[in-house]
């Protein structure tokens, strides 16, 4: 049954080398509708209370998150992610997810990966993705899951999967920043330009990891989710 579903999953291998560029611009695009938008994953605290005043500071919050969670954390085990997918191994699936949840340090955080993770697999069987409705349920526990999924079965290479999902992470929190510290459009995207040039560096770290050195810890993002889980008043849902 596995690799009955895996080979679903994949589909007919385009002979059209822009399919899987435009299959990943339609993935990573902030219009994506899994709400994507709602979240600021911490921000909106360490705004309000100081952490964050304005683009210096935001830059280092997430350059230091880029580098050590998103590098250590999120992206080796996206790399899996689409290998278990493109193997057709739901149970690895499964357990690479669970590592993922475990990772996921405040309830906020856990709520936003399954929220997204379910909004995103019940996207990929909207569009009639092969195989995604068989896969549903493990897909629906995160948001990776989904994402890897969905890159195996376009034929998108796992480093260029890896690096639109480094960015699509990096802009939703710069846009989320725009609203919150607040910052203008142009600074906004300042940061995105100065940012974005450390995604490389963030793949080849996740690329040399070992299984069992996968793992950091953001004493920062924790503290700054967990006090937004009872912000009196906020914009965002994490």
């Amino acid at each position: 049954m596995a690799m009955g579903m895996g080979t679903a999953a994949m589909g007919p291998m385009s002979s059209d080398g822009a399919a899987p560029l435009l299959r990943l611009l339609q993935l990573v695009s902030p219009s994506l509708p899994i709400g994507g938008y709602t979240y600021s994953q911490g921000i909106e605290w360490a705004v309000e209370s100081g952490w964050i005043r304005g683009l210096p500071d935001l830059e280092s919050w997430l350059a230091d998150l880029l580098l050590g969670t998103l590098a250590r954390v999120d992206l080796p085990l996206l790399l899996r992610l689409q290998a278990a997918a493109r193997a057709g191994d739901p149970a690895a699936l499964r357990d690479w997810t669970d590592q993922l949840l475990a990772s996921r340090e405040t309830a906020e955080l856990r709520s936003e990966e399954l929220n997204r993770g379910r909004a995103l697999a019940d996207l990929l069987v909207a569009l009639g993705l092969p195989g995604a409705a068989d896969w549903r349920h493990q897909l629906a526990r995160s948001q990776a899951a989904s994402y890897a999924f969905a890159a195996a079965a376009w034929r998108i290479a796992p480093e260029v999967a890896a690096t639109g999902y480094a960015w699509s992470w990096l802009e939703g929190l710069v846009l989320a920043a725009v609203r919150i510290v607040p910052l203008g459009q142009t600074q906004g995207q300042q940061a995105l330009l100065r940012l974005a040039d450390e995604i490389p560096g963030a793949l080849e770290r996740a690329q040399s990891l070992d299984d069992d050195a996968i793992g950091a810890s953001s004493p920062a993002l924790a503290i700054a989710s967990s006090r937004h889980e009872i912000q009196y008043t906020r914009l965002f849902r994490s």
